[in-house]
């Protein structure tokens, strides 16, 4: 793992990438990965995951984890879901956390690299269901910089707790700023 994180750090430093380091990684947690406009995101989570040292599950749709690749992904810590059973996919993602003392589970809260009026509320009820804060990340590709913000202990106040992560991604613009959307829940008032 020690040989990995100074790999990753070689690659970003060599494609010109830096990592903040005023916050750090919590072991248990959702963590959302914003703004999310290219494929690239993916890469560059990634190797920022490795950088910090940290290992994530990440969830994917069920399709990408076909064989032969479907191995090679979960070893990456990907976690298939089905994107049609929304309620199921909540509840079990919270009965993962049940059974892990050390969970850092990243839900792609925009659910596509296109822009999208509404981000996915999925992550928040699993927040919520699981009683683990929420922990947003960025990729800022105008300053080259990634890393971690405060950890959220979710209110079941959706607004109030909406804006602090639309405050929180306000200066980050992502790869294809024309894809982002709004920072917003189809259930916020």
């Amino acid at each position: 793992m020690a040989l990995m994180k100074y790999v990753a750090r070689g690659i970003l430093f060599l494609i010109g990438w830096r990592m903040d380091t005023k916050n750090s990684a919590m072991l248990r947690c959702v963590l959302i990965a914003a703004p999310h406009t290219s494929n690239w995101d993916f890469l560059m989570m990634m190797l920022f995951s490795a950088a910090f040292g940290v290992k994530t599950k990440w969830m994917g749709k069920n399709s990408l984890f076909i064989p032969p690749f479907g191995f090679f992904l979960r070893l990456l810590g990907g976690v298939p879901v089905k994107r049609d059973r929304k309620g199921q996919l909540v509840a079990s993602m919270i009965r993962l956390f049940s059974k892990r003392e050390n969970l850092m589970l990243v839900v792609p809260v925009e659910g596509t690299r296109g822009h999208t009026k509404y981000w996915k509320s999925g992550f928040y009820h699993i927040a919520l269901g699981a009683k683990v804060p929420i922990l947003p990340t960025f990729l800022d590709y105008n300053n080259k910089v990634g890393g971690f913000g405060l950890p959220l202990t979710v209110t079941g106040n959706i607004s109030y707790d909406m804006q602090i992560l639309r405050d929180f991604y306000r200066p980050f613009i992502g790869k294809h700023p024309e894809n982002m959307g709004p920072i917003k829940l189809r259930e916020e008032k």
